[in-house]
């Protein structure tokens, strides 16, 4: 029992270890966010792709793994409504089962995000994949928290 703890405790490290970009698409991206402060990332590009974010197919990756939970709100901390509105969410739960390199099964689950701001004529949910990383983009119909 002690050495099945000690081989998923040293699956777990090496997995979590991991920064690596494994998005399809080539990036500059590091590997690391930067934070505004201990609850925020600092997000400084604005996507231009309507999906992004919005569908299972093209998750916002925030990576973390350990931290992933934390990530996900550091990035929802970052944004705005389309004017600057103050935003408000909440996690809906899990969905869509993908391949990862990141987690300690090789597989993991998206986080779905209610979103919402004074004036939003319409519920809107996010994608976020805490297990991958890359670049952080505003989704579109968002703006950056002042």
């Amino acid at each position: 029992m002690r050495k099945i703890i000690i081989l998923f405790a040293a699956l777990l490290l090496i997995s979590c270890g991991s920064t690596k970009n494994r998005s399809t698409t080539q990036s500059t991206f590091s590997g690391k966010h930067e934070l505004v402060d201990y609850q925020t990332f600092k997000v400084d590009e604005y996507s231009q792709d309507e999906s992004y974010g919005y569908t299972e197919k093209n998750p916002i990756k925030v990576g973390g793994v350990t931290e992933g939970p934390m990530n996900e709100r550091r990035f929802l901390n970052a944004l705005a409504g389309p004017n600057g509105e103050k935003i408000s969410y909440y996690r809906m739960g899990s969905c869509c089962h993908f391949k990862t390199q990141n987690s300690p099964t090789g597989t993991g689950l998206l986080d779905k995000y209610s979103v919402t701001y004074k004036g939003a004529t319409k519920e809107i949910v996010l994608y976020i994949n805490m297990y991958d990383v890359d670049l952080l983009k505003v989704p579109v119909g968002f703006t950056l928290k002042k």
